[in-house]
């Protein structure tokens, strides 16, 4: 005979564990490992170009023009995926966005190992190289949300924040991955390649993962959000963000039906409404000032140095990089603690100074010039840690798709500037004017941040839109 009490606290047992601590702890650690993963893969694809890029040009026989269509393919992808996919998280839902995104990177990657040699190699690298990038700008504005919807407040600076460190990982990873199948004749399709084996436990990974009850909310569905959020978030904070959210909607909704209207779906137009336009100037202009500087100089890092009278290799570029790291994670480990303004102007202006320093001094000793660079890449990539933060935070949460696609995308106009301009202006302007230029766009986010940058530690993410979307 069946025992019923022994069949009921069987039931309980199993509802129990599924609502426990540890349970809810390992889904965090589940969902941030999903994340960071994708960001790895952003950084990764960029730098397995390099290693590759003698033996493609060789056995292709590409030219310049060539060679610049298939590295600057994914951020042309970045560009437009991110915005694409902010707007199709916001309608569709993050949790099958997230999935979807992946298996498109996952048959774009898996597309570089039947890449011909004939005439239409260039072409079908180049496209297939910028569909991995659409679905690369998709983990900005998809999972960006995802994560900080369900993330205690007091470790969600801390945790999006990670995703920056995976990016510089995964762009260190690639060169040394790259570099070392290279030197054993590793066929370049093959190197290029490799991303694939992560999309494909990346997919896997993110089957199963539960809706956003801050979507969920967005769209009516309170009950559904709440019972998410029970199961799945241990912070009490949490689910008084939750329930905070809920309410907003809840007021936003009836004040609708009072005056006749009707609540609008996400849209690009709202983003610059009067409710909204704060949070998307501060946080696109934001991260196009950060980075355009730091792709510019790191990039051609080498040659920056060598202008100055010193020359690259670990000291140089390497340097560079490693110091990068070392921002990032000072500023990972601080930011819950000191804040997020405090992390995102001094720096700015740091920043500004020390290029216009470079810029104006032109006999410095050589030494000197590379402690300033270095000191600039630190700080550069401190407050650059930001930008995976305050889009995730500022925007409601029918807007916070499109948002963080919005200015991800828009950051990557800068990044394109700082990459393609800096080689033509030390030809044209001289390293000097070039690098005034670079203190002048350091200087603009600095007065940016300085105006419109909000303070967002320990706060629910409907107290933070709330009094930023006034």
């Amino acid at each position: 005979m069946i025992n019923p009490t022994r069949t009921t606290a069987s039931v309980d047992t199993s509802i129990s564990k599924e609502t426990s601590s540890r349970f809810k702890r390992r889904f965090m650690v589940r969902l941030v490992a999903v994340f960071i993963g994708g960001m790895f893969l952003d950084g990764y694809i960029l730098g397995i170009i390099g290693p590759v890029t003698g033996s493609m040009r060789s056995d292709l026989k590409l030219d310049a023009l060539s060679l610049g269509m298939i590295a600057a393919g994914p951020l042309a992808g970045i560009f437009i995926g991110s915005p694409l996919a902010g707007w199709a998280t916001d309608k569709f839902g993050r949790k099958p966005m997230f999935l979807v995104d992946m298996g498109l990177f996952l048959v774009a990657s898996g597309a570089q190992f039947f890449v011909t040699s004939g005439d239409g190699a260039v072409i079908q690298l180049a496209i297939i190289r910028f569909m991995m990038g659409v679905a690369i700008g998709g983990e900005y504005s998809i999972g960006g949300p995802l994560l900080s919807e369900f993330s205690p407040p007091k470790l969600r600076g801390r945790l999006l924040g990670l995703t920056l460190i995976a990016w510089y990982v995964g762009f260190m990873m690639a060169f040394i991955i790259g570099t070392l199948l290279q030197d054993v004749g590793t066929p370049w399709r093959l190197v290029l390649g490799t991303s694939t084996i992560l999309a494909f436990v990346l997919f896997l990974a993110r089957i199963g993962l539960p809706e956003s009850p801050s979507w969920l909310i967005t769209k009516g569905r309170h009950k559904e959000a709440l019972a998410i959020a029970h199961r799945y978030i241990e912070s009490p904070q949490m689910h008084d963000s939750i329930t905070g959210e809920m309410d907003l909607r809840m007021i936003q909704e009836a004040q609708a039906a009072e005056s006749g209207t009707k609540i609008k779906n996400a849209s690009f137009g709202m983003l610059f409404s009067r409710q909204y336009w704060r949070a998307t100037i501060f946080t696109a202009g934001f991260w196009f000032c950060a980075v355009t500087p730091y792709f510019a100089i790191a990039t051609f890092a080498d040659e920056v140095l060598n202008q100055f009278g010193f020359g690259g290799g670990w000291a140089g570029g390497v340097g560079l990089s490693a110091l990068a790291v070392a921002g990032v994670v000072t500023s990972v480990l601080l930011i819950d603690k000191l804040g997020r303004r405090i992390l995102t102007v001094p720096g700015q202006w740091l920043c500004a100074g020390i290029l216009l320093v470079i810029g104006v001094w032109g006999n410095a000793p050589a030494i000197l010039v590379l402690v300033l660079f270095l000191a600039f890449s630190y700080f550069n990539a401190g407050y650059t840690t930001m930008t995976q933060v305050y889009p995730a935070e500022v925007f409601p949460g029918h807007l916070r798709g499109v948002g963080m696609g919005f200015a991800a995308s828009f950051s990557r106009i800068g990044a394109a500037l700082g990459t393609f301009a800096l080689p033509w202006a030390i030809a044209n302007i001289g390293m000097g004017a070039t690098m005034v230029v670079a203190a002048a766009v350091a200087l603009l986010g600095a007065v940016l941040s300085q105006w419109l940058a909000p303070e967002t530690k320990g706060r629910t993410l409907a107290e933070i839109s709330a009094d930023f979307s006034h």
